[in-house]
Parts: C-alpha cells; structure tokens; sequence
C-alpha cells in the first residue's frame, strides 16, 4: 500500500510517500510558511524521485491539525483535490497523535506521558497529554502555558516528555528533573503508522465534507491604513 503523507499543521510543509510502514520519499520546505507556493513542487518531485505517476497512490494522508488556519487549508485543499480527482480515500491523521507516537519512538518508556505541543503564539499552545499506548490521557485543547501547568502528573511521579514546535518556548517554565523537551517537529515522515491503522480500519474521511481540525478561528486583524 502506498500513502502520499501530507503535513501542514506548522511553519514547516512537507511531504512523503510510504510503502508500508517504510517512508521511500520525503520532501521538506524549512522556508517559514511557503505551503502555496511548495506543496504541490514537493509532490512531485517526490513522484519523479521514484518515477511514479500520482494515480499509484492508493490514499493520501492528511495531517489534520490543530495547527496554524491558513496552512491546514492549505494541505486539506491539495489533499481533497487529489483525492476526488483521482478518487482515492483520504485519511486524516491527528497531528498531535502522529507527533506523540513519534517522541515514543524516539524514547520509549512505559511509565512515561507524552505530551505534544503546536505553537500557537506567545506562551500559548496547542497540545494534549497521552499515554505510552497512546490512550489520550488529556484531549486536544489550548494552553496558556504557566507554571504548575502539569503539577498534579509530576507529583504523581510521572516523568513527561515534550516535543513540537511549541515545546522548547516552554522548557525554562515547566523546567523538572522529570520532564524532558525534544527537539522534534511536525514531519510527514510521522504519519503512516496511524494512516495504516485508519485504512484497516476503513476510518476514511467524506471529501467534500472534511474539515481540519483548526482548533480556534484564525486571526484576523484590520489594516493599519484602515484605521
């Protein structure tokens, strides 16, 4: 089964393609916020990388946020696109589950929570608290990120791994001898294990009604020159 994998959540685009649980291509843009402008570059190039035509794939996999507005309409548009010219399913793959999953695979430990973090401006961030099985201990929310924010895990014992691009903003605040901050981003390269886990469990999204998962409506603000 090949996968396109498609991840825009964050400042940072990119794109795979995974046959099985094994990543053939991968394809970043590290240039802050050029999703417009590079997504559909990165698909193909990936495809030429491996001189296959985009009807190959047999689904495209869409990280779904939360995230940055803009940026996940971005990637939910070309992967709907895809999807209903080419009439493929599409899988939508939370963000921070992927981002979760990834951390635990980095550093495994059973009595460990892994908390996942999307920047979302100041000390704010997008984030939810799992298990080492990956059960959602906290569901997806904001956070205002203060100290104490997760006293009652660490005085329970817990050790807490952070990652995401919200992490490292916090580390001096939620600083412990039981938390740890990796340096790890949003990649596509992290979603086909969840995408395989929805395509066997037939979790397919309706194209024209699917949505990502934007969290808090974007920020709008007035010219200047208007006022």
């Amino acid at each position: 089964m090949k996968l396109l994998n498609i991840e825009t959540a964050t400042e940072i685009c990119s794109i795979s393609i995974s046959d099985a649980n094994k990543i053939i291509a991968l394809q970043e843009s590290n240039a802050p916020f050029s999703h417009t402008a590079q997504l559909t570059i990165l698909i193909d190039k990936a495809l030429k990388q491996l001189d296959l035509p985009l009807s190959s794939i047999d689904a495209v996999a869409l990280s779904s946020g939360p995230g940055s507005y803009t940026a996940l309409r971005v990637g939910s548009s070309v992967a709907k696109g895809i999807c209903y010219t080419l009439s493929k399913p599409l899988i939508s793959v939370d963000t921070l589950k992927s981002l979760a999953l990834a951390t635990k695979n980095k550093i495994a430990d059973k009595d460990a929570l892994y908390c996942p973090m999307i920047d979302a401006r100041r000390m704010e961030v997008y984030t939810a608290l799992y298990d080492a099985e990956m059960n959602e201990i906290e569901t997806t929310h904001a956070l205002v990120v203060e100290k104490g924010a997760f006293e009652k895990y660490l005085t329970a014992g817990k050790r807490i791994l952070f990652s995401g691009n919200g992490a490292m903003k916090c580390a001096e605040v939620l600083a412990s001898p039981q938390t740890d901050f990796l340096d790890l981003k949003c990649s596509a390269k992290y979603l086909p294990a969840l995408a395989i886990q929805a395509w066997l469990e037939g979790a397919f999204e309706d194209i024209a009604y699917f949505s990502p998962n934007y969290l808090k409506a974007p920020n709008i603000t007035i010219p200047k020159k208007r006022l």
